[in-house]
């Protein structure tokens, strides 16, 4: 059963995130920024400029008191100590923001918005020091652990790309829908109403190894190899699509959240992180394995695709609203997960152990 954190918003909260003292910032619509400690009690309420709807909250890794939030265009750096006026605001994005991404050294701050542009802040310098783009909205964007000028992101083109700081362009994309198997292929009817827009973005620990979540239900599994990476697994256990995907900070735990109003726990351990495993290799084995009938054109038919069906979540919860965004953080001993959907409370579940 799910403890509702009341009284700190009065419409939709779309954001969360916990800092590493356990201080939960929320966002909702209409400028609504709110705090609150690890029982649930508020500690502090802030009315942003505009009224603007707060998208996006993040916790400075490096300075647990630092919270960047982004409402409309503008990004604000606020005190989670007092939470009052913005210390300082930057407008570096032409339309709106839909999430926001500080490295671990607290060095850069990426903002992707609606225009597909995802403006790369040197916080340091307090300026703009790289503008990268897709072709459509761009829904996330987060950086890699260890890896403090590396970067992937996601959007509603369907394109999911790895950048480094050092250069503009992509170091390698994939486009989901072009990397589906003939079972998948848009000739299916389903494909045509359901096209897997990429919603959202999150890398394990390690920094290798992220998830994607999209419309058509699927999280996608990848694992980064220098400078491109690979499709090392797939799974869906949504019936409409994935808002969201946060890897938790034990390796390989994976929280989903869903339209269908689920949130899922899944364990992925045993199916990635092996070093010494290659995923080209496993496919080829798999290939090698497969009866004449599933091969065409070279191309794996059912057995690779259906490899999603022997990836089973370890807990369901039947949250029963559409999920906005998910947080996790460790509170009193015990894992918790946050939930914001489409109303004014923040729903919290204890998690198992592993």
């Amino acid at each position: 059963m799910a403890v509702k954190w009341t009284g700190g918003h009065s419409s939709s909260i779309l954001c969360l995130n916990v800092n590493t003292e356990g201080l939960v910032a929320s966002g909702a619509e209409r400028g609504e920024l709110t705090l609150w400690d690890g029982r649930g009690a508020l500690a502090g309420q802030l009315q942003l400029p505009k009224a603007d709807d707060v998208t996006s909250v993040v916790f400075s890794p490096c300075h647990p008191t630092r919270l960047y939030a982004s409402h409309g265009e503008t990004i604000s750096l606020l005190d989670a100590r007092s939470l009052k006026e913005p210390i300082e605001s930057f407008h570096v994005n032409e339309e709106e923001i839909n999430c926001l991404s500080v490295n671990e050294t607290d060095s850069f701050l990426a903002a992707a918005d609606d225009s597909g542009a995802i403006k790369v802040m040197d916080l340091e310098n307090k300026k703009v020091s790289r503008s990268l783009r897709h072709s459509n909205i761009c829904s996330s964007v987060a950086f890699r652990p260890q890896r403090p000028q590396s970067l992937v992101s996601c959007g509603l083109d369907m394109q999911v790309m790895l950048w480094n700081l050092q250069k503009a362009r992509p170091l390698w994309t994939t486009n989901l829908q072009e990397c589906e198997t003939e079972e998948d292929s848009p000739q299916s009817a389903g494909q045509f109403f359901n096209p897997p827009l990429a919603h959202s973005l999150s890398v394990a620990s390690c920094g290798n190894i992220f998830g994607c979540g999209a419309q058509d239900g699927k999280v996608r599994i990848f694992r980064v190899t220098g400078v491109k990476f690979e499709r090392e697994l797939e799974f869906q256990g949504h019936s409409l699509g994935v808002s969201q995907v946060l890897f938790m900070p034990e390796a390989y735990r994976l929280l989903t959240g869903g339209n269908d109003g689920k949130v899922l726990l899944w364990d992925v351990s045993s199916d990635v992180g092996k070093q010494q495993k290659s995923p080209a290799k496993s496919l080829q084995r798999r290939k090698a394995q497969a009866p004449a009938s599933t091969r065409k054109d070279g191309k794996l038919n059912k057995v690779a695709s259906n490899e999603h069906t022997r990836v089973l979540p370890k807990l369901t919860i039947e949250h029963g609203e559409k999920v906005n965004w998910i947080s996790c953080a460790e509170l009193k001993g015990s894992k918790r997960v946050f939930v914001a959907d489409q109303s004014s409370s923040v729903s919290v579940y204890p998690l198992p152990e592993p």
